[in-house]
């Protein structure tokens, strides 16, 4: 199943990656489990492999391996530790806002960092009162001067306790032309992050709060011009949340299948195999035919995402599919191990957790669906995956012709 849209460098890819999960976090999986905080050292060393820049120009020290590739990796460490494909994809997020929105003195200062791993990136858009709506966001931004003054909160961020920059996208105006964005380093006065709280899975990760009391940040920080808060906001979500989500869902699901797989074969009921029983099969075939459906929706959409097409409505479904299959395949998986499922000594039960924090970011199952019933109307009102993939395409060409 490792072929769809691939070529040999993007299989030689997976095997790196594979290699390196396999060696350097399962290994860990039992103390991130137990100690159920932030894996500082992990994170880094995940970094250090140069995967965060996966669709970074290499002019900037990146990889270059576009959506398609920045899915094989998340995937691959999502199908040992959610919680470091999570972290893998967070970054790629906070990457997203640079790599569209960035100056050029801004993407050579902050780029070529993530690619060598010192540099993890987070975006911060959600809100305590908002959640997901992003035009309901309060926290400000108020220009004096040469700088800007931010204050207010910011929930459920993405690599909140180990970031280096956050990319924060707050209200300088009303309406939808009044957000703009801005990097935001840790160490400055007036920003402090909020207490780590325990969570259902996904131990390793954090996402958690920042605050901002009087936060001065100067001009030179800010992404873009005034008012494009929001095409900040979407980059993130659309063209990477979306696709990088359904990475680490598909990695949980195939870790699903494996593990029950290999449980079946093991366990010995009536004197054969338990998947010689007829329910048992047939659950497994299931299992096969989701991770199937939902591994082709997947790459599916980030290949029309790396050819520059309009995919929003693929890169929606995908979300869709991908999330609600792993989840239906973990229950069905727990069915079939029974009381052996409930114990913490196999993997299945945290496969069920960590499957549950991929609903709601970058929007639920609802909000996908909304957005899906529009495409069938014919009421949407553009493509974010042209709008921002031609920016892409046109400062590559640029490139090219000197």
């Amino acid at each position: 199943m490792d072929g769809y849209f691939s070529s040999r460098p993007h299989h030689q890819l997976r095997e790196r990656v594979r290699q390196f999960a396999e060696c350097e976090i399962r290994p860990r999986i039992a103390a991130m489990e137990a100690a159920r905080s932030v894996q500082y050292e992990l994170s880094r060393l995940i970094a250090r492999q140069g995967w965060i820049a996966a669709t970074v120009s290499p002019s900037y020290g990146g990889m270059g391996v576009g959506h398609l590739g920045k899915t094989i990796i998340i995937e691959e460490l999502s199908r040992v530790s959610a919680a470091m494909g999570a972290m893998a994809q967070a970054s790629q997020l906070g990457v997203a806002k640079i790599v569209h929105f960035g100056s050029e003195e801004q993407k050579k200062h902050w780029l070529p960092a993530v690619a060598a791993g010192d540099c993890l990136p987070t975006i911060a858009v959600t809100e305590p009162e908002s959640g997901g709506h992003v035009l309901g966001m309060t926290a400000t931004a108020v220009r004096d001067g040469d700088d800007y003054i931010l204050n207010g909160r910011k929930v459920y961020v993405g690599n909140s306790h180990v970031g280096d920059v956050h990319g924060v996208v707050v209200r300088t105006g009303p309406g939808s032309r009044g957000l703009t964005a801005f990097l935001v380093e840790p160490d400055r006065p007036g920003f402090s992050l909020g207490a780590e709280r325990d969570t259902m899975g996904l131990h390793g990760f954090s996402f958690g709060e920042l605050h901002f009391d009087d936060c001065r940040v100067p001009v030179e920080s800010r992404l873009g011009e005034e008012g494009d808060g929001l095409a900040v906001a979407y980059s993130s979500s659309v063209l990477y949340g979306r696709a990088n989500l359904t990475a680490v869902s598909l990695g949980i699901h195939r870790a699903i299948l494996e593990e029950t797989t290999r449980f079946c074969t093991e366990r010995i009921r009536y004197g054969k195999p338990l998947y010689e029983l007829p329910n048992i099969k047939i659950k497994l075939g299931q299992l096969q035919s989701r991770l199937m459906t939902a591994r082709l929706a997947a790459y599916h959409a980030v290949h029309l995402l790396d050819q520059g097409l309009p995919c929003d409505a693929e890169l929606m479904n995908a979300k869709v599919v991908n999330v609600e299959s792993a989840l239906d395949s973990a229950r069905a998986a727990m069915e079939i191990h029974a009381a052996a499922g409930l114990f913490t000594d196999r993997p299945i039960e945290r496969y069920l957790r960590d499957a549950h924090h991929i609903f709601a970011p970058a929007g639920t199952t609802d909000v996908q669906l909304l957005r899906l019933a529009e495409v069938a109307l014919g009421t949407t009102k553009g493509q974010w995956s042209q709008r921002l993939s031609d920016v892409v395409r046109t400062e590559e060409f640029a490139a090219a012709a000197h």
